[in-house]
């Protein structure tokens, strides 16, 4: 039976899952340990990758080839840009996601990898540069999901940096460029890795802070992980029970 593989970046962002797993195991030897069990029947192998896109993408391959899931789910917790609607607690679905940094400032403003014409992955006849798709099916039974739990859940772009937006004026231009709703570290490069092995991906991130003047005493982590995790767990039910 193929998996369910469930990546993060941080212990804390799986802990939920991690504990509600039934028989977990996890190789302490593996170069990216990662727990495997089952939850409703259905088998997952959960791991916390690591800070940043490099991290990011290194432990999903890793364990793509390892375990050649049928789905990959990215979840964690996102700040929330202005404008979203969304606020601390609430939870946010990819429907793309973008690399933010990646591109040139030049002179004339900014450049982004298409217009340098530079595209992060080929396949045949297509290219994509910036933004990576998530999948749509599975993006569209999540929200029905939601929407049967009673739960708000926002669908739109994430943007994945390097560095934070720690401005209310960074996350201002960032959200205009790209129309997105949140940032992450580590989102695109798990995306694009999903694409590159023609995986079915679906992100899920609880809001842990507005993007704003950075004031961590109004960040909520704890709050937005566990929402997240427990919305992961209702997708994994539903597809266990084929709702």
């Amino acid at each position: 039976m193929k998996p369910i593989l469930i990546m993060a970046a941080v212990p804390r962002e799986l802990e939920l899952l991690v504990n509600a797993l039934e028989e977990p195991y996890c190789d302490p030897n593996a170069i990216f340990p990662a727990t495997e069990g089952t939850i409703a029947g259905k088998r997952l192998v959960c791991c916390a990758g690591g800070i940043g896109k490099t991290n990011a993408a290194s432990a999903t391959t890793s364990l793509v080839e390892r375990y050649r899931p049928e789905l990959l789910i990215i979840t964690g917790c996102g700040g929330a840009y202005p404008g979203s609607g969304l606020s601390v607690g609430d939870l946010a679905l990819a429907s793309d996601e973008i690399f933010g940094d990646e591109g040139v400032l030049a002179p004339t403003g900014w450049l982004d990898l298409g217009q340098m014409e530079l595209p992060l992955l080929n396949k045949g006849v297509r290219s994509w540069y910036n933004s990576i798709p998530l999948a749509r099916h599975e993006a569209q039974k999540a929200m029905k999901l939601a929407g049967s739990h009673g739960l708000r859940l926002v669908r739109g772009r994430f943007v994945t940096v390097s560095s934070c937006s720690g401005t209310k004026g960074r996350g201002q231009e960032l959200a205009r460029r790209y129309q997105a709703v949140c940032e992450n570290m580590e989102g695109a490069a798990i995306a694009l890795t999903a694409l590159r092995y023609g995986l079915p991906c679906l992100e899920i991130r609880g809001i842990s802070n507005l993007v704003e003047d950075r004031d961590m005493s109004r960040w909520d982590i704890g709050v937005a992980v566990e929402a997240a995790q427990r919305f992961v767990i209702k997708v994994i039910e539903g597809i266990t029970s084929g709702k």
